[in-house]
């Protein structure tokens, strides 16, 4: 019987990975994703539910606490992030992972003229 294991991608190759993919220099993928992560976060734990069109959305579960068969402590209530893939997303899973869709061009245009931006203010900052 062979054993599959699915490659795990880490933190810093993912960044990497889309820095590749944009164009952009690693520093600002890596600004951008630590943004994006704490923006995610403070939205779903305030209760809000983030939604992302053609990727799937982004929100708050509650588990009410119970008590453990063997042990002498319970479990207290708590709360999990939860992802739900759009019908969109998930059909694209099947694809060529190469193929760019036409909605990620207009993305990439909008971060060229995001690194430009970003470049000019810190060529008139060390001016």
């Amino acid at each position: 019987m062979e054993t599959t294991t699915n490659p795990r991608v880490s933190k810093r190759e993912f960044i990497s990975r889309v820095a590749t993919r944009s164009g952009l220099p690693v520093r600002v993928v890596n600004k951008v994703y630590e943004s994006w992560i704490g923006e995610l976060t403070g939205a779903v734990s305030c209760g809000e539910t983030v939604v992302l069109t053609s990727f799937g959305r982004f929100y708050r579960q509650d588990h009410k606490g119970h008590k453990v068969r063997f042990g002498k402590s319970n479990v207290d209530d708590y709360v999990v992030l939860k992802f739900s893939a759009s019908s969109s997303f998930n059909r694209r899973l099947g694809g060529n992972e190469d193929e760019i869709p036409p909605e990620t061009y207009g993305m990439i245009e909008d971060a060229d003229e995001f690194e430009n931006a970003i470049e000019d203010r810190e060529l008139r900052a060390a001016s």
